[in-house]
C-alpha cells in the first residue's frame, strides 16, 4: 500500500512549525503577531509551538518598534509576523530602524502564491526584497513543499543567525513566505533535528587587540556609543582614558556636551588621541570640537557599526582595545580632570534643584534619569530633544537605557517604550509630538504581558528642536509654526485616559518624582505630562543653563 501523500495545507502547517521549533532552539522566546488571513499558518504555529510569548497586536506600524523593544530588553532577535500587502509595507520604518540601530528581528510577511501575483488578487503587492539593503538577508521560500522538507531548518538556522550578526552586524531579516489556502491545518512529524543544541554554524567572538597602538603617557578621550556596555567603559576608565558617549551607555562621565559649550574648557581639554567605540552620540557641539581639535581619531569595529559622518576616522582596528595590554594606558589625570569638572556641574545643578520648582526640559530630564536609576528601571529616551538633554544635562545612566537613534525619527518611540516594559518595567521620556505621532500604540499598550510602564510626556507645544536651529529665526514667526513649531491642541491626559490608561499632569518637580514612583508601583500604562515653559522659554533656559555651567565647571588644568 502506498503511503499517503500529505496534503499543501498540512505540509505548509509542518513548515511554519519546523521555522518556530528551530528558532525556539536557537533562542527564540517572543513573537510579535498582527492579525491576517493569509499570515494564519505562520500565526498557528507560533500558538501552538507552547513555549513561546505571543504579543498581538492591531497596528503593524506599533507592532514593528514594539518588537524593537522586545529586542532591545531581552538582548535577542524577536520574530514579527504579519500577513501580506499594505500590512508588510506598514513594518519598514521599523526595518530601517533595526538596520541601522542593529537590533535583531526576523520578519515574517505572508505572501499570496505566485499565480495569485498580477492578476488583481486582493492584498497582493510585490514584497521580494521590499526592505531593500536594510535587511541583513532576505529569503523567499515560496510555497512549502514536501520533497524539500530537510531544507527547512537550515533556512531557519541561517535567518537567525543574520540577525543575530553572526558573520556581520545584527539586524533584520526577511522572509516572505507564500501560502495557498486552505491555510489552517495540522502539522505533521516535523524534520529532524541536529542531535546537539546548538547552530548550524558556530558563533564568532570579537578578538581583542591593540593593532600597534601606543597610548602611554597620552590625553586620551574615548567617544562610545551604542555597543558598549558597563564593562568595557570601566575596563577603559582604567585605561587612563575620559570615556564620554551617548545616552545609552552607561556609567560614562557625563555633562560632556554642557562642558564643550565653553570655549575655554574645550581648549583646556584638547586631547593627544580620540577613541572611537560604537555609535556617535547625538551632540552636535562635540562634533564640532572633535573637528576643531584635529586630534587623530583611532577607532575599533568590534562594538558594532562605526558612523563617521565627518571622514575623521584616521585608522580602524578589528575587535575591541586590548585593556591588558599596557601600550594602551595613558596619562591618568586627563580622567581625573574630566572627571572633576564633571563633579562641579552635578553640584551645581543639584543645588538648583526644588521639589517646588516649576518643571523645565533640562530639569525633567534629569529627574526622568534619576528615577530610572533609583528604581533600576529600564529608560527609552526619545529623538529629537530628550536623548540631547539627557546627554546635555543628566547623570551618568546605571540601568539600561534605550533610544530609536538608528535613523533618528520619532516613529514608534510610545510602543517601543512599551516593548521594554512588557513583562517587566519601563520609563520613557519623550515630547508631546512624539506621544501623539506613535498614539496607536496606545490601542494595545502593554497587551497581555502586562508589566509597568511610566511613559513622561514633555507638554511644550510642539516641535521643540525647531527652536533651537536657524529656521526659528529665518522664519516669520506664523510661517514657522505652521511648518516646524507644528502645535497640536490635544491633551495628552485626556488622550491616554480615553484608551483606558492612567493619566495625570504635573506642574512641579516633586510631584513629578512621585508621579513616576507611583506609576511604577500601579500596573499597567501611566502617562504623565510634565508642563514646561513654551519653546522660546525652552531655548532661553537652555543658554542659561549653558552659562552657568561655563561658571561653575572650573577645576585646576590637567
Amino acid at each position: 500500500m502506498q503511503p499517503s501523500v500529505p496534503t499543501t495545507t498540512v505540509v505548509q502547517a509542518t513548515f511554519a512549525a519546523t521555522l518556530f521549533d528551530e528558532w525556539f532552539r536557537h533562542g527564540l522566546r517572543e513573537v510579535v503577531i498582527c492579525p491576517g488571513s493569509r499570515s494564519t499558518p505562520l500565526a498557528v504555529a507560533a500558538l501552538r509551538h507552547g513555549g513561546l510569548r505571543l504579543h498581538v497586536r492591531i497596528d503593524e506600524r506599533s507592532a514593528g518598534f514594539f518588537a524593537i523593544g522586545r529586542s532591545l530588553a531581552l538582548r535577542s532577535a524577536v520574530v514579527i509576523i504579519v500577513t501580506s500587502g499594505t500590512a508588510a509595507t506598514e513594518l519598514h520604518a521599523a526595518v530601517v530602524e533595526a538596520d541601522l540601530a542593529e537590533v535583531p528581528l526576523v520578519v515574517l510577511t505572508a505572501d499570496r502564491p505566485p499565480e495569485l501575483h498580477g492578476v488583481g488578487a486582493p492584498q497582493t503587492i510585490e514584497q521580494r526584497h521590499l526592505y531593500g539593503g536594510a535587511v541583513r538577508r532576505f529569503e523567499e521560500p515560496g510555497v512549502a513543499r514536501a520533497d524539500v522538507a530537510s531544507a527547512w531548518r537550515p533556512l531557519a538556522s541561517r535567518c537567525w543567525w543574520a540577525a543575530m550578526g553572526v558573520d556581520g552586524d545584527p539586524g533584520p531579516v526577511h522572509v516572505n513566505a507564500a501560502f495557498v489556502e486552505p491555510l489552517l491545518g495540522v502539522a505533521s512529524e516535523l524534520p529532524r533535528a541536529r542531535d546537539d543544541s546548538g547552530p548550524w554554524r558556530a558563533a564568532t567572538h570579537v578578538p581583542l587587540v591593540s593593532g600597534g597602538v601606543d597610548l602611554r603617557g597620552r590625553r586620551v578621550l574615548a567617544v562610545v556609543g551604542r555597543g558598549v556596555d558597563a564593562a568595557m567603559v570601566g575596563a577603559l576608565g582604567e585605561l587612563g582614558w575620559a570615556v564620554i558617549g551617548d545616552a545609552t551607555v552607561p556609567a560614562t562621565i557625563p555633562y560632556f556636551d554642557a562642558l564643550l559649550r565653553d570655549t575655554k574648557f574645550a581648549d583646556v581639554a584638547r586631547p593627544d588621541i580620540v577613541v572611537r567605540l560604537g555609535a556617535l552620540p547625538a551632540s552636535k557641539v562635540l562634533a564640532e570640537r572633535l573637528r576643531e581639535w584635529s586630534a587623530p581619531i583611532i577607532a575599533w569595529r568590534g562594538a558594532g557599526r562605526l558612523n563617521d559622518p565627518d571622514g575623521l576616522i584616521a585608522f580602524v582596528r578589528p575587535g575591541l582595545p586590548n585593556v591588558t595590554d599596557p601600550q594602551l594606558r595613558a596619562t591618568s589625570t586627563y580622567r581625573a580632570w574630566w572627571t572633576s569638572a564633571a563633579a562641579s556641574v552635578a553640584r551645581w545643578l543639584a543645588s538648583r534643584d526644588a521639589a517646588d520648582r516649576v518643571p523645565d526640559e533640562p530639569a525633567v530630564a534629569r529627574a526622568v534619569v534619576a528615577a530610572s536609576s533609583e528604581h533600576d528601571v529600564a529608560l527609552v529616551v526619545g529623538s529629537s530633544m530628550p536623548v540631547r538633554d539627557v546627554e546635555w544635562w543628566a547623570a551618568a545612566r546605571s540601568a539600561p537605557t534605550f533610544a530609536n537613534r538608528g535613523a533618528n525619527g520619532i516613529d514608534g518611540v510610545v510602543s517601543t517604550v512599551l516593548g521594554v516594559g512588557a513583562g517587566g518595567a519601563s520609563i520613557g521620556l519623550i515630547g508631546d509630538l512624539t506621544f501623539l505621532h506613535d498614539v496607536s500604540g496606545l490601542v494595545d499598550g502593554l497587551g497581555s504581558a502586562g508589566g509597568r510602564c511610566v511613559l513622561v510626556v514633555v507638554q511644550n507645544g510642539g516641535g521643540g528642536i525647531f527652536s533651537f536651529l536657524a529656521q526659528a529665526r529665518a522664519l516669520d514667526d506664523d510661517d514657522f509654526e505652521l511648518l516646524f513649531g507644528t502645535p497640536r491642541p490635544h491633551d495628552v491626559v485626556s488622550v491616554a485616559r480615553s484608551f483606558g490608561h492612567h493619566g495625570e499632569s504635573v506642574t512641579t518637580m516633586g510631584a513629578l518624582h512621585r508621579a513616576i514612583t507611583d506609576g511604577l508601583g500601579r500596573d499597567g500604562l501611566s502617562v504623565i505630562a510634565v508642563r514646561v515653559g513654551d519653546r522660546d522659554d525652552n531655548v532661553a533656559v537652555h543658554a542659561e543653563y549653558v552659562a552657568g555651567v561655563a561658571e561653575h565647571w572650573g577645576v585646576s588644568e590637567p
